[in-house]
């Protein structure tokens, strides 16, 4: 089934993709605050940091919540900070981005587990310069669970394969030589990881890009942070190739034929 039966029909999909992405954001957003402090994120109810108190479903509901108790907790009237809203809203089009780029199809589920781990372990990198591995281990179950329906041949299966071994492997070589030259470690092995899983996603070509695209990423966050006055020499790396491959992952051929034609080739 297709989400472009009819017009009133792609309008439901997207509206029911948009609220299931808002809820997913909310979810993914306690997830990560709970990884980044050592807390089991499977277990026990939501609070409000502030006063502790156990929040309750009139303060859950994602994005209406929010805007209802004016952005401040129902119990102490302390000030929750605008994040929650806004990583609300990007999810739900995150979510509704996928389905419009997969239609109803299982690569659109596949796509949007990968997402869902890529957004959570970008929080948690934001807050501890982390990456868990519980979130690469989702995507790689993913990503095999999902193989017999994705009408790949052996070949293709090989090259995403040794696409990852090879992103991962090379960018694990790279970072060792700079270790060595500049005696302290340059690259977290969280991101070397996540690097094998996106050659793994996106094969050859589009993780080449989504390489290219993570540092330019990296550059304007680091970038960004000096000029928002934030110190610390450590930068989060996570958060700019998780954006570099969801890029990829949604719009790779389009950005490829894009760059391609800049290049006149």
């Amino acid at each position: 089934m297709s989400i472009h039966l009819s017009q009133g029909f792609l309008a439901y999909c997207c509206a029911v993709a948009a609220v299931l992405g808002a809820v997913f954001g909310s979810f993914l957003n306690c997830t990560a605050w709970r990884i980044a402090r050592g807390e089991p994120f499977w277990k026990g109810r939501s609070r409000c940091p502030a006063c502790g108190h156990t929040l309750e479903p009139p303060d859950l509901v994602p994005v209406l919540s929010w805007l209802v108790l004016r952005g401040r907790c129902r119990h102490c009237g302390t000030r929750i900070p605008v994040r929650y809203l806004l990583v609300e809203l990007f999810f739900a089009a995150v979510t509704v981005a996928c389905l419009l780029r997969c239609d109803l199809t299982m690569l659109c589920l596949r796509n949007w587990v990968f997402l869902c781990c890529l957004f959570c372990l970008s929080l948690v990198d934001l807050e501890n310069y982390t990456i868990p591995d519980g979130c690469l281990l989702t995507a790689l179950g993913a990503w095999v669970l999902t193989l017999p329906w994705m009408g790949m041949s052996w070949g293709e299966l090989g090259i995403h394969v040794l696409s990852g071994l090879g992103f991962g492997g090379g960018i694990l070589m790279l970072s060792l030589a700079v270790d060595a030259l500049l005696h302290k470690d340059s690259m977290g092995g969280g991101d070397i990881k996540l690097f094998a899983v996106m050659g793994l996603y996106l094969g050859p070509v589009s993780s080449l890009f989504a390489v290219m695209l993570s540092c330019v990423f990296g550059l304007l966050f680091a970038l960004l942070r000096r000029l928002s006055g934030e110190e610390g020499e450590q930068i989060p790396f996570g958060p700019s190739i998780a954006a570099a491959t969801a890029l990829m992952l949604l719009w790779g051929e389009i950005l490829e034929h894009w760059y391609l034609g800049l290049l006149h080739l």
